[in-house]
């Protein structure tokens, strides 16, 4: 039992109490943005914002360039997003779930080019190239933007980009001596699947409506 707690937990010996217990608070509050985007309510975006803040500073604080600059983007897309899920149109109805259009999912891989780019930029003014986990940062750097700007869209296209992230990250974090935080992307991936169906049955629902 104890090979298994050190296998899992191990890396934590050298961490401080308090970077552990911010670790902690930043995973429960990404836990509850990416239920309440399930839910799709707008308690998303606050809280998502407390979870972003703390990681920005420990990932600065363990200088992972490439997951600092997802988190530190995440709470700007929050601030647009909270901004477009409140805004309401013409007809005076808040922006709902849609699909992407041809128009958006340009910009999309406008948006994933020019972040494998912009990381790569950095990792390499910071000397940062030197594993494979780079080459990987860099692509779930940009397929977290991407998904990011989707969800402040309320574009249910949003959830697959997530899931393939979450996938990703899951042993990345592990890998890179984060088991909480590998934790809380293991089951982002499964409230990630279960958004997706909970919204496409919302488009299917009001499809029938009108």
């Amino acid at each position: 039992m104890n090979h298994i707690f050190d296998f899992l937990f191990g890396q934590y010996s050298t961490y401080s109490n308090l970077d552990i217990g911010l670790e902690i608070i930043a995973v429960i509050f990404g836990f509850l943005s990416v239920w309440f985007s399930k839910e799709n309510k707008i308690w998303v975006f606050p809280s998502g914002m407390i979870s972003t803040l703390i990681f920005v500073y420990l990932l600065l604080k363990w200088e992972l360039l490439g997951d600092m600059m997802i988190n530190g983007y995440y709470f700007i897309m929050s601030i647009y997003g909270w901004y477009i899920w409140t805004r309401k149109g013409d007809n005076n109805q808040i922006t709902p779930i849609s699909r992407t259009t041809n128009k958006e999912k340009k910009i999309g891989v406008a948006i994933f080019l020019a972040t494998l780019v912009f990381v790569y930029l950095v990792y390499k003014t910071f000397d940062k190239w030197t594993s494979w986990v780079a080459y990987v940062d860099t692509i779930t750097t940009a397929i977290f933007f991407v998904g990011m700007w989707l969800m402040a869209k309320r574009k249910i296209e949003n959830w697959i980009f997530w899931i393939i992230g979450d996938v990703i990250s899951v042993p990345l974090y592990f890998y890179k001596g984060f088991t909480f935080t590998s934790f809380q992307y293991l089951g982002f991936t499964v409230i990630a699947i279960f958004g997706y169906l909970a919204w496409k049955k919302h488009l299917n629902n009001n499809r029938q409506i009108v």
